[in-house]
């Protein structure tokens, strides 16, 4: 394998990733895919000594780690609202959503639910949480967040309102490879082959 080549595979793997990063649905997946694709493409860019493409990708670098960073640190408000399970507000959430809801959920029925919260962020609805609440237990039967909201920020949120409503304890029976590191993040805890989180 020749040196031309490799650099020449280096520029193909810098354009692929920034290339990939524009059709990621997270924002924040965008700038990091973006960004190491960028620090890729100069380090090519600089073998190659084109330094303008060099100087443009490094200032894409600098642009993708200031928003980063102001992304991460800016704290989001969210606000949780109680629904009934047949609002036509919830029945447009889960049409709107149900490609994205089909790949976690199955058997998705609010005829099911008699305790549903929809999470907004700046007027727009981003999560939807539903189950079936008895005795102060939610037996959780959906908990969604639109892609681009996926940094767990509204979970928590969620949970403080499910405890400020009296909400004891919830429930969750599900496939746990499908949540990978969210029973981590909010503490549940495996018992009887269920998940529990307790508020």
């Amino acid at each position: 394998m020749s040196k031309e080549f490799i650099i020449e595979l280096i520029g193909y793997l810098g354009s692929l990733l920034v290339l990939i990063s524009f059709i990621t649905t997270s924002v924040v997946k965008l700038r990091v895919i973006n960004t190491i694709g960028s620090i890729i493409f100069t380090i090519y860019a600089l073998i190659i000594k084109s330094y303008p493409t060099a100087i443009m990708n490094a200032v894409i670098i600098f642009i993708n780690i200031h928003y980063l960073y102001r992304m991460l640190k800016t704290e989001k408000e969210y606000d949780v609202v109680k629904m009934e399970n047949d609002d036509s507000f919830v029945r447009y959430f889960i049409d709107h959503n149900r490609e994205e809801l089909d790949k976690y959920f199955d058997n998705i029925d609010p005829e099911k639910w008699n305790c549903v919260y929809v999470a907004f962020a700046d007027e727009r609805p981003v999560g939807l949480t539903a189950g079936h609440l008895d005795n102060n237990e939610l037996d959780l039967l959906l908990d969604f967040t639109c892609p681009e909201y996926r940094d767990f920020s509204i979970g928590d949120r969620v949970f403080r309102k499910l405890g400020d409503d009296g909400i004891k304890k919830v429930i969750f029976d599900c496939n746990p490879d499908v949540f990978v590191g969210y029973f981590d993040k909010f503490n549940f805890v495996y018992e009887n082959g269920k998940y529990i989180k307790t508020l």
